[in-house]
C-alpha cells in the first residue's frame, strides 16, 4: 500500500528553501532510477522491450537524460518535445513521433531524426508522403471504439479524437505497404492514471489480436506494438501501486496465447508510460502564507494552480503533508488555496491536517508527472523552478524559476509607447 513520504526532514527542507525561495519542485532521482530499473526487470523476457518515456509528463533535460542512462527513449509529441529528446542524445527508433493533427513541419523535425512516426489518422498517410515523404517505419494508433471500455479520466474511446477505427487500420497500412513502407507498428492507448493490471493486460489482448487480423487479412507483419501510456500511480494513501510483475506476466500469457500462433514471433513491445515513472517521485514545495476564517478555514500557500493545475481542472487528490507535522494529528478542516482569481484554485477541499502556522512549509505529493509540465501565466503569475534532489544527497537545480523579465520577454512596450 501507498505511504506517502518525503524525502528531507525540516531543518533541510528549511536551509533549502533559503537557498531556493519557494515555490519550487523537488524530484527524487535515486527513486527514479530504482522505480526505472523495477520497469526493466519485469519485461526483460519481452523481445525489443522499450519504455518511451512521455516527455510531456516531465520535460526537463535533467529527466530525460537521467531516465535514457536506465535505456529508456522518448515518446514525444511535439517539436520541442523532440528537440528536447535530441539534446540529450535521443535518436533514431529511441524516439517516438505520436501525432495528433500535427503540422508538417514537425513531421519533419521527427523525420530527420529518425524518429518512428506515430499516425493519428488515416488522412495523415497522404498528408505525410505529400509534405515530408514516408519513411521505411511507420505505426498508427488504433482506436477501439466499444470494444473496449474506457476508464474514468480518459473517457469513452469512441468519443476521443485518437487514432484509426479498426477499419481504417486495415486500408491504412495496405495503403502504406502499397506505398512503400516495409516496417510496420501499432500502437494505441486508452486509459489515464489506471492503476488496475487486467485493464493493461486487456488492451495488449486487443492490440495483438489485431496484429493477427492484420497480417492474415493485409499480409503486413506488424513488428512492434505500443501499448501505449495510461499506467496509474497510486495518489491517495492507502491504494495499491500498480505491480509491474503481474502486469508483464499478464501481457506475456496474452503473447503467448495470441502472437505465437499468428506467427508474429517475435513482436517488439513498446510503452510509452510518463506518470508511474516520475509522478510520484516529485513534490511541489510550498509556504503558507496566510490563514483565512469565513465560512471554512482557509490556508493560502505561495503555489497556485498556476504551479499545479491538476486539482483545479480536474478535481484530481493529490496528497498534501506540513512538513514536520507528518506524526501530529489531523485536528483540522481546511481547504488549502493559491492566488489567482479563480475559486478553483484549491490544492486541497476540506482536507483533514494538523494545524498549519504561517510559515509551515507544505509538500504537495505525486507532483512528478504533469506538474510544473502543465503550468501557465494567468494573471501574470510566474512559473516556479526545479531541483534535483542526487542519490549523494546533494541538491541541483535544474530550472531556475521564471522571473519578471521572462513573463515580458515576447511583448515590445518601446513600440506600445508610440502606438496611437
Amino acid at each position: 500500500m501507498s505511504d506517502k513520504h518525503f524525502p528531507l526532514d525540516l531543518q533541510r527542507l528549511r536551509q533549502l528553501a533559503e537557498r531556493f525561495p519557494t515555490p519550487f519542485y523537488l524530484y527524487d532521482e535515486g527513486a527514479m532510477r530504482a522505480n526505472a530499473k523495477r520497469l526493466v526487470a519485469a519485461f526483460k523476457d519481452f523481445h525489443g522491450f522499450r519504455e518511451h518515456f512521455a516527455v510531456k509528463a516531465l520535460p526537463n533535460p535533467f529527466i530525460l537524460k537521467i531516465l535514457a542512462e536506465e535505456g529508456f527513449g522518448a515518446d514525444c509529441a511535439s517539436l520541442a518535445e523532440l528537440i528536447l529528446a535530441e539534446k540529450v542524445g535521443l535518436r533514431g527508433e529511441k524516439v517516438i513521433l505520436t501525432s495528433n493533427d500535427t503540422p508538417a513541419h514537425e513531421f519533419a523535425a521527427a523525420r530527420k531524426l529518425g524518429a518512428l512516426i506515430n499516425l493519428d489518422d488515416i488522412s495523415h498517410i497522404d498528408f505525410l508522403a505529400a509534405n515530408v515523404g514516408l519513411p521505411e517505419y511507420v505505426s498508427c494508433r488504433y482506436n477501439p471504439g466499444a470494444l473496449k471500455e474506457g476508464n474514468a479520466i480518459i473517457g469513452k474511446p469512441e468519443e476521443a479524437k485518437y487514432g484509426f477505427t479498426r477499419e481504417q487500420i486495415l486500408a491504412g497500412f495496405a495503403r502504406l505497404r502499397d506505398k512503400g513502407v516495409r516496417r510496420f507498428g501499432l500502437h494505441t492507448m486508452v486509459a489515464s492514471n489506471e492503476l488496475n493490471a487486467d485493464y493493461h493486460v486487456e488492451t495488449a489482448r486487443i492490440i495483438f489480436n489485431l496484429a493477427a487480423e492484420l497480417k492474415a487479412t493485409t499480409g503486413v507483419r506488424v513488428e512492434s506494438v505500443n501499448l501505449g501510456g495510461g499506467a496509474g500511480i497510486p495518489y491517495r494513501p492507502g491504494q495499491k501501486a500498480l505491480d509491474y510483475t503481474v502486469l508483464a506476466r499478464g501481457i506475456r500469457a496474452a503473447y503467448d496465447e495470441i502472437v505465437r500462433p499468428a506467427g508474429l514471433d517475435p513482436l517488439a513491445l513498446h510503452l510509452e508510460w510518463g506518470r508511474a515513472i516520475t509522478g510520484p517521485y516529485g513534490w511541489l514545495v510550498t509556504k503558507a502564507i496566510h490563514r483565512k476564517s469565513i465560512y471554512r478555514e482557509y490556508v493560502g500557500v505561495d503555489a497556485s494552480m498556476a504551479d499545479l493545475m491538476r486539482p483545479g481542472m480536474y478535481g484530481a487528490y493529490h496528497h498534501v503533508s506540513v512538513i514536520g507535522k507528518e506524526g501530529a494529528p489531523a485536528t483540522e478542516t481546511y481547504d488549502v488555496t493559491g492566488s489567482l482569481c479563480e475559486n478553483n484554485d484549491k490544492f486541497a477541499v476540506q482536507r483533514q491536517l494538523p494545524r498549519v502556522e504561517v510559515g509551515d512549509l507544505l509538500a504537495i505529493h505525486d507532483a512528478g508527472a504533469h506538474g510544473r509540465a502543465m503550468g501557465f501565466n494567468y494573471n501574470g503569475k510566474l512559473r516556479c523552478g526545479e531541483l534535483l534532489l542526487r542519490p549523494d544527497g546533494s541538491v541541483l537545480p535544474i530550472r531556475r524559476a521564471e522571473t519578471i523579465d521572462d513573463y515580458f520577454a515576447t511583448l515590445d512596450f518601446a513600440a506600445c509607447e508610440g502606438f496611437r
